[in-house]
């Protein structure tokens, strides 16, 4: 076959590659850039950089295959960071990598390698995808610590026809074994823990500079309502946050809401925090269509471990019922549906149910 990869620079996209040109394939390196920086070149700071596109064209040419760098930044700007800004101004916690792979990523990426006479895409996640008689198939990656199914579960079945993901069977280690033993530069490259378009710094202060209603001082309040403090801005919270609140009380507080209109942020007790469910929107299915209505797991942010819960819809809106309260269900996050290692599908969070 003839495969387009989608190359980051780091080590798990540079094996992905290594792997497809190890079966056989045809095979073609592309990065995406996403962003840039004032002069209009890739970032030098954070991840996706300028030193990123470089390890991955060197990869590239150690693999004896061509390679592109596609350009992207004024729909990832418009499809990505500006609702990164807004849901922050609205008091949510987005995630853009989900929201990057939901409206540009994979779209861009199937659009290019059907350009280039691809007949599937290749990536560095770890996750797998599998055919079953009832359809494709999305699963966790086998190595828990770094399955990143959670980021991909808006994949449609059309999507997943052309989509391989070389490394979801591989361990983290096996894979950095993998890349030094055909002497990869990306071998011991650190994995990037940035938001690639932040860059190197935090991104309250881009948040404070590209949205700056976001860095509004607003006062700290108690579940009766009293003023126990201040901030300089509710973008430095999200739902669940004990650590750095700036206030010190005797007990354990934690950010349980934030009011985005009047910059206020509410701290309350770990019961104040729990939730019965949530209120889910932009829903999708892998399968495309509703899951039956067996029980199922649902994870509410990236790192969380899946809880049992059930699927509901009442009055056109999917609802996520905990078997166990939950704490820190957070707006703006995902919440994605399992079954074993099966990922089911999953939406948005728009508002937890106490």
């Amino acid at each position: 076959m003839r495969v387009v990869v989608a190359m980051s620079g780091g080590v798990d996209s540079s094996v992905a590659a290594a792997l497809m040109v190890e079966a056989g394939h045809d095979v073609i390196g592309v990065t995406l850039k996403q962003w840039e920086d004032a002069d209009g070149n890739l970032p030098t700071a954070g991840c996706c950089t300028v030193g990123d596109a470089e390890d991955a064209r060197r990869v590239a040419a150690q693999l004896d295959i061509p390679y592109y760098v596609l350009d992207y930044v004024e729909e990832f700007r418009r499809a990505v960071v500006e609702p990164f800004g807004s849901g922050y101004l609205s008091g949510q916690t987005p995630n853009p990598c989900v929201e990057c792979n939901r409206t540009v990523r994979f779209k861009a990426l199937l659009e290019r390698t059907a350009e280039l006479g691809g007949d599937v895409l290749a990536t560095g996640h770890y996750a797998r995808v599998a055919w079953h008689p009832s359809g494709y198939q999305l699963k966790r990656g086998i190595d828990p610590g770094k399955d990143q199914s959670y980021v991909l579960y808006m994949l449609t079945q059309q999507q997943l026809s052309h989509i391989r993901l070389p490394i979801g069977e591989l361990t983290k280690p096996a894979v950095r074994e993998y890349a030094a033993r055909l002497s990869l530069r990306t071998a011991d490259k650190p994995d990037s823990q940035e938001i690639c378009f932040v860059g190197g710094g935090d991104y309250r202060d881009f948040l404070a500079q590209h949205f700056p209603e976001t860095a509004r001082p607003g006062p700290i309040v108690d579940t009766a309502g009293t003023e126990v403090g201040s901030h300089r801005g509710t973008a430095g919270f999200t739902i669940g946050q004990r650590r750095g609140l700036g206030v010190a009380l005797q007990e354990p507080r934690f950010v349980i809401d934030i009011d985005s209109a009047t910059s206020t942020v509410v701290i309350g007790d770990r019961h104040d925090l729990l939730a019965d469910g949530c209120v889910v929107r932009d829903v999708s299915f892998v399968a495309g269509h509703p899951i039956d209505g067996q029980p199922i797991e649902v994870k509410v942010r990236y790192r969380s471990r899946p809880v049992p819960a059930r699927l509901e819809v009442d009055n056109g809106s999917w609802l996520v019922r905990f078997d166990d309260p939950q704490a820190a269900v957070a707006p703006g996050q995902a919440a994605v549906f399992y079954r074993g290692d099966l990922v089911l599908g999953g939406g948005t969070i728009e508002r937890s149910i106490p």
